[in-house]
């Protein structure tokens, strides 16, 4: 089975969304972008060694995706029970979200879900204040 993903291009209107982070609290896009960009990171599955090392990036260089005009959120379709324990054993102190059910919605919207393996194929997208996909 091949899967066709077309992640969204630049100029198009963001997928509004609630998902629960790591510690099970809910995370809302828009009403983070009220107040600040966003950058979108769908990573495929906690624990993988790619995946993994991808993270490690964000969290030893979370000055470039945390700030007061700029927040990072990553997704996957792992449980939010997994993400935790990821994010326990890793230090990652950043939203982890989980878009385990309805599985894969959130990423689907988004033009990355990976139908062959069930998860995100790796994908980032800048959200704006103004709700749009920025480059």
């Amino acid at each position: 089975m091949t899967s066709h993903v077309s992640p969204l291009a630049v100029g198009q209107v963001a997928p509004d969304f609630t998902l629960p982070d790591q510690n099970g609290v809910d995370v809302r896009l828009s009403e983070l972008t009220a107040h600040k960009n966003v950058v979108l990171v769908f990573y495929p599955f906690a624990f993988s060694g790619i995946c993994t090392g991808e993270l490690d990036e964000i969290r030893d260089h979370l000055e470039r995706f945390v700030s007061d005009d700029l927040q990072v959120l990553c997704i996957s379709c792992d449980a939010m029970f997994s993400q935790r324990a990821w994010a326990d054993l890793h230090g990652y102190f950043f939203p982890l979200l989980s878009d385990f059910w309805p599985h894969g919605e959130v990423t689907r919207s988004y033009g990355v879900f990976n139908q062959a393996t069930g998860g995100a194929v790796r994908g980032t997208f800048l959200i704006g204040r103004d709700g749009l996909v920025h480059s």
